[in-house]
């Protein structure tokens, strides 16, 4: 069994109980005014390269990352150091994530009135947590597109839509795209990171993101730790890099962030 369905078998298991049908008005009520940004405007907006500055304590691949006590205190330092967006891990089992850490950001950057999105990066299954998300403060969920069938993939982003969510489409072969695309995605990313072996390599990105539809906002996820690796991104068509280890790990939070701002 390789490590994405071992992953998405377990995350089944865990939201199983939680499952319940979601009507539309849920969704719609639960846009509120907690959102903190629209996802897809942030990336837009920069000339250069946007970042999204990943929260990230641990994973499969890495082990432990960074000891983190206040999801805030790294959230504020991103922000500080000039992030675009932030994406927040809430699995647990995994990566050592979780819904309060999301919603703890979200509240804190709402009553200082600064206007970053946060992507909840989790595995995707079902509506009920696209509404968790929205209730969260969140601006964007993931939808991982190997794990998903297509129905799934459609209520996940109906679901998105009206909760006024933007969907992060999550990418790793032509097929995958081909999907995407299929699902009128306008964010895809590229994970450079094998999902099956965790194994990374920028190729992918190099690859994959110049068949990608003109009107689509390209990212480039994983195995970016310097100002090269941005440049390989960016010159491959990237809109966006996503980097959760190397900023997790960086000395200098701004010096990082101005080197990928400057790719």
């Amino acid at each position: 069994m390789d490590k994405l369905t071992e992953i998405m078998a377990w995350k089944r298991r865990e939201i199983a109980a939680n499952i319940r049908d979601v009507s539309a008005s849920e969704l719609e009520l639960s846009r509120g005014d907690s959102k903190s940004g629209r996802f897809l405007d942030a990336l837009k907006a920069p000339k250069g390269l946007a970042v999204i500055s990943e929260i990230k304590r641990r994973s499969p691949s890495a082990g432990e990352i960074k000891e983190l006590g206040a999801a805030t205190e790294q959230a504020a330092k991103y922000v500080d150091a000039g992030a675009d967006c932030l994406s927040i891990l809430t699995d647990q089992a995994f990566f050592g994530g979780s819904m309060a850490d999301l919603e703890s950001v979200t509240k804190q950057f709402k009553r200082q009135n600064r206007g970053v999105p946060c992507l909840r990066k989790d595995f995707m299954i079902h509506p009920i947590q696209v509404l968790e998300a929205s209730q969260a403060g969140a601006s964007a969920i993931l939808i991982i597109v190997r794990a998903l069938v297509d129905d799934e993939m459609k209520a996940l982003r109906e679901a998105a839509d009206l909760a006024g969510l933007d969907s992060l489409y999550e990418i790793h072969s032509e097929p995958e795209l081909e999907r995407a695309v299929a699902h009128d995605a306008r964010i895809i990313g590229v994970n450079n990171r094998n999902l099956a072996v965790f194994k990374t390599d920028l190729a992918f990105s190099e690859r994959l993101i110049p068949q990608f539809p003109s009107d689509v906002v390209a990212i480039s996820e994983s195995g970016i730790w310097n100002q090269d690796d941005a440049r390989r991104a960016r010159a491959a068509g990237a809109k966006a890099i996503l980097v959760g280890e190397a900023l997790m790990k960086a000395e200098s939070t701004r010096e990082l962030m101005q080197a990928f701002h400057s790719a």
